[in-house]
């Protein structure tokens, strides 16, 4: 049973979210405030965090700046509808996705879903030894875990599962729908920008580990490449 921590000060729709997700076989915990959400965010209890953007005294984008300071613990953010400047923020912050407000508990769930499964060991019987392995990439799937270079690569989930498509289609351009469909758990919407915060976020962290170029290509038109070195 997956555990499923929920920070919103919203008491109704968080109590009609919790009804809908325990309906569905999860294990629910809610924080009113992200004060004592980050508490329990850092608590090593959880497998996902469902994260309000407006909240009083402490906000979401806060309460997300504390969580990943410490963590990579997969975050959806809820956002208001229409709200593009909250939403990139999340995402540059380090959130995996994000759901706009109002939702329905069962959009929320299907999403839930999407990033969980794609968190969990699924090949058990492959060695964790045998690492994926392009340029001074490494990454072992099985263990959520990559390097540049011999150098821990630390990544949030959604971060890793798209490096992930990428490195297994390395030399070739893989569009952003593919992209969408395999990291992220869902079809590519119209002006969906998440892909393009995500991968400026792995340039970045690959940059501070010594990377003096890109190793992520933007392809006209097609989407995005793994350069192999």
């Amino acid at each position: 049973m997956s555990k499923v921590l929920l920070i919103d000060d919203d008491i109704e729709l968080v109590d009609m979210l919790k009804e809908y997700l325990e309906q569905e076989k999860f294990e629910v915990h809610v924080a009113y405030d992200g004060e004592s959400g980050v508490i329990e965010a850092l608590s090593g209890q959880y497998a996902i965090v469902v994260l309000d953007v407006m909240m009083p005294r402490l906000n979401g984008l806060e309460t997300l700046r504390r969580i990943r300071a410490k963590s990579n613990l997969p975050v959806l953010m809820l956002t208001a509808k229409g709200d593009d400047t909250d939403r990139i923020i999340g995402l540059e912050l380090g959130a995996d996705d994000y759901v706009p407000k109002p939702c329905t508990p069962r959009e929320l769930t299907a999403r839930v879903r999407a990033i969980l499964r794609r968190t969990v060991i699924d090949n058990p019987g492959h060695s964790p030894y045998s690492p994926l392995a392009v340029g001074a990439l490494s990454m072992w799937p099985e263990q959520r875990r990559a390097t540049w270079s011999g150098r821990p690569l630390e990544l949030t989930s959604s971060e890793f599962n798209l490096l992930e498509v990428l490195a297994r289609n390395a030399g070739k351009p893989v569009s952003k729908q593919h992209l969408s469909e395999q990291g992220l758990g869902r079809p590519l919407a119209r002006f969906d920008r998440n892909i393009d915060v995500h991968l400026s976020s792995i340039r970045q962290k690959i940059a501070t580990l010594g990377s003096d170029k890109s190793c992520i290509q933007t392809v006209y038109r097609l989407g995005y490449q793994f350069i192999k070195e």
